[in-house]
């Protein structure tokens, strides 16, 4: 058959190279080649053309066996299948069956263990609230304790506070009362002062101005006495003296 492909091949390219001529669809060929050709095409059909036959002969026969073949192929894959299948089914219960034994166990224990978990949870729970509960009171005692002390001595440092007040304010009162009974003092004494210097003043000018009168009268002897004997009396500091306190 590849031969026939082979020279129908060799046919076209000879037809397709061959020299056409003008203003026409035809061409010249080499007949020689072409014969040629002709001459292995039809030595290669017969061969060609009866083994074409054989398979034409035995198509119903190839094709009888073929279905034969598919359909106890077909048997067997559908038995196979049907096997895989149960096989299947059962490995699948199997599993199914030891997964939920598996699951049931760890159900089990799940359960077990949360109801152990619950209860150690129970268990801190109530020692967490019996120390919170003695710790509370502790708490609450040591509070009050700290309470009473804090109002006691609230109280003591309000009355040391009160009576300070209280001092401070006799203090200021005392303070007062100096300050006042000082300054009326103070303006005694002035007042006294003053009388005094001024008493002092007003006699110690009077003994002034009988001094001075003294004084203008002894000069006023003395110039009598001059004038009567023409010269000044010879007198000493005794007479003068005894002279003025004459006068």
């Amino acid at each position: 058959m590849y031969r026939v492909f082979e020279t129908l091949d060799a046919l076209v390219t000879v037809v397709e190279e061959a020299r056409g001529l003008p203003m026409t669809a035809t061409c010249v060929v080499p007949r020689g080649d072409v014969l040629d050709l002709l001459d292995e095409l039809r030595e290669a059909l017969p061969g060609e053309l009866d083994d074409a036959q054989d398979v034409l002969d035995h198509r119903d026969e190839l094709m009888s066996t073929a279905e034969r073949r598919a359909d106890e192929v077909t048997e067997q894959a559908d038995q196979d299948a049907d096997k895989l299948l149960g096989d299947a089914r059962a490995e699948a219960e199997r599993l199914v069956t030891q997964a939920s034994a598996e699951a049931e166990q760890l159900v089990g224990r799940a359960r077990h263990e949360a109801e152990r978990t619950i209860a150690d949870a129970r268990a801190q729970h109530q020692d967490l609230v019996e120390r919170a509960r003695v710790e509370a009171e502790r708490l609450t005692e040591t509070g009050r304790a700290n309470y009473e002390h804090a109002v006691a001595e609230g109280r003591a440092e309000q009355a040391r506070l009160v009576a300070q007040t209280e001092v401070v304010q006799a203090a200021h009162i005392e303070s007062g009362r100096v300050i006042d009974a000082g300054e009326r003092e103070a303006d005694r004494l002035r007042a006294e002062c003053d009388h005094y210097i001024e008493s002092s003043l007003s006699s110690f000018e009077d003994t002034l101005t009988r001094t001075l009168q003294t004084v203008q009268r002894g000069r006023g002897h003395r110039g009598a006495r001059r004038d009567l004997s023409g010269r000044p009396e010879q007198t000493g500091p005794r007479d003068r003296i005894g002279a003025d306190l004459l006068d």
